[in-house]
């Protein structure tokens, strides 16, 4: 059972779930200082108060802090967008590198290959 453990922990998915948690929680790091810091200030600027979090709506002796809620909502919104970003420029990319291979590989073609694809492009145009 021992050894099935440490099998389990030197496999190499967990190595890279751990690699990419480290990640998200250092790009968390920035996008909470891009909301904090950047965001927050615009949003000062525009509705005359920092954040929501003093929106609260009292009820009795009870208090709804919606205003938290939407805090928590435009974070959620902006980490979204720019997690899509980040996703849509890594498929730009690997699109760019699948297009460069799939180039490579008719360069290297063989003198066979040219040959049949002439032989099969002249029988495709026959009536």
């Amino acid at each position: 059972m021992l050894k099935e453990f440490k099998d389990f922990l030197m496999k190499g998915n967990l190595l890279e779930i751990a690699v990419g948690l480290i990640l998200a929680l250092a790009f968390k790091a920035v996008v909470d200082s891009l909301v904090a810091d950047i965001l927050t200030p615009i949003v000062a600027a525009v509705f005359g108060q920092p954040d929501f979090s003093s929106l609260v709506l009292d009820i009795g002796d009870g208090k709804i802090t919606y205003g938290v809620f939407l805090n928590a909502v435009i974070s959620f919104v902006i980490i979204g967008f720019v997690l899509f970003l980040v996703v849509k420029a890594y498929n730009q990319m690997v699109g760019m590198a699948r297009r460069k291979g799939e180039t490579e590989e008719t360069e290297e073609d063989s003198a066979e290959v040219i040959l049949l694809r002439e032989i099969r492009d002249q029988l495709a145009s026959r009536p």
